[in-house]
């Protein structure tokens, strides 16, 4: 057995259900049934959920359901959803227009500082600005760009102010040129080698020592995959 109230409030949801397919809000309900506050509103729906008559839909704000009106009324219809506007035309001139931008402008890759040997290693974790890449230039998985200083690398074709794109892994063959990471202290650009139990990172310049060091000191954190240069 409902009081009015109740079977007022429940008249009204069922009614903006059908009428709009979405539940009235808590103020529209306050105003239909003349009430002062909205706590008046909160009891009625709870009584009306402890009754079966409601239900409440987790997660969805103004989330109510009439699962059964009151045996005069029959069965609850099912709301109709809302018509939905009619799409836009595609214009598909436009559209190309704007894939040929994004393909002109190329893809965004973070410059993540300098790379050179004794540089930190938070100095290649700070984003400091974007270039944008020819997508050829990139294959699969994730990508930074470094800007380099010093002249380790010149006769592998690297220059001081040069950026150097990297695709992030964590193992090399040998003879890849690789961000190392060493002694979790500082990072540079090496090629990379092999010697037994040790590594090799050898610089392309004579005026520079290979640095043989024990594998354990080592990580790779990524190899160069492309160089970018202004004149």
């Amino acid at each position: 057995m409902l009081t009015r109230k109740q079977h007022d409030l429940l008249i009204f949801i069922h009614e903006k259900l059908q009428e709009t397919g979405v539940p009235p809000s808590f103020d529209e309900m306050k105003d239909a049934l003349n009430l002062r506050s909205k706590s008046g509103i909160h009891r009625l729906i709870t009584a009306l959920e402890e009754r079966g008559f409601i239900r409440r839909l987790p997660n969805r704000a103004r989330a109510l359901d009439v699962v059964r009106l009151p045996e005069s009324m029959g069965k609850p219809a099912k709301a109709a959803p809302p018509a939905k506007a009619p799409s836009p035309p595609i214009d598909l001139a436009a559209k190309r227009r704007e894939m040929e931008a994004v393909a002109d402008a190329g893809i965004s890759v973070p410059v993540m500082g300098q790379i050179a040997a004794g540089v930190p290693i938070s100095a290649i974790q700070n984003n400091t600005r974007h270039v944008f890449v020819p997508p050829d230039m990139l294959g699969k998985g994730e990508h930074f760009a470094l800007d380099v200083r010093g002249d380790s690398m010149v006769e592998a074709g690297i220059l001081d102010g040069d950026t150097v794109l990297i695709r992030r892994v964590d193992t090399a063959t040998p003879g890849e040129i690789v961000v190392a990471l060493v002694d979790d202290e500082e990072a540079t650009l090496k090629r990379f080698k092999r010697a037994g139990s040790e590594i090799a990172l050898e610089a392309a310049n004579p005026a520079y020592e290979t640095r043989i060091l024990d594998s354990r000191r080592v990580k790779v954190q990524g190899r160069l995959v492309g160089l970018l240069r202004r004149y």
